[in-house]
């Protein structure tokens, strides 16, 4: 869904580029830079890091043992090629995207403050879908005592953190903004 949204943010913002093109209206191009503003935001904080945090942590778990993560009994409901299109074609287009296009990140701890209120947040939506249904979305977690899921769920957000600052670190690298 993060991928959706951004990629639609992406779209919108080549629209407006083009329509207020050679326009000289002043609140269009406000309008405009709040677009860009958002769309370098949501790569920043979501598209990348969590996008990256996703393939890999899918995968190396389901080179593990897959039941922890995409159990079989899954194959019957969701076809392989839309698992791929949730988690592995997200890195090439997120990294096309980058290399496309310079995104301005949020300052350092703005943008590690970010990651970390989704990390938590989506972790607690995790917790209380456990709670309400009983059933973990990921059943990796059945496995895990309450104090290792702890680690694990701080593992995690140590994780998620480290992809924004690769993607920081990638996005300036591309756009030689340090020089």
């Amino acid at each position: 869904v993060i991928q959706a949204v951004f990629f639609g943010i992406c779209v919108l913002t080549d629209l407006s580029s083009l329509l207020t093109k050679g326009n000289d209206s002043q609140e269009q191009e406000r309008q405009l830079k709040k677009l860009i503003s958002l769309r370098d935001w949501v790569m920043a904080v979501l598209a990348f890091p969590v996008g990256v945090f996703v393939v890999t942590m899918f995968w190396s778990i389901y080179i593990y043992d897959r039941e922890l993560v995409y159990p079989k009994l899954l194959d019957n409901f969701i076809p392989a090629w839309l698992n791929h299109g949730m988690h592995t074609t997200v890195l090439p287009f997120v990294l096309i995207e980058m290399r496309t296009t310079h995104h301005q990140y949020p300052s350092r701890s703005c943008g590690l403050a970010a990651v970390c209120t989704f990390a938590v947040g989506y972790i607690l939506w995790v917790c209380w879908i456990h709670h309400v249904t009983g059933v973990w979305v990921y059943p990796l977690l059945e496995h895990l005592s309450p104090g290792v899921k702890i680690i694990f769920f701080a593992a995690v957000t140590v994780i998620i953190n480290v992809f924004y600052l690769v993607g920081e670190v990638l996005n300036n690298y591309i756009w030689d903004t340090q020089k």
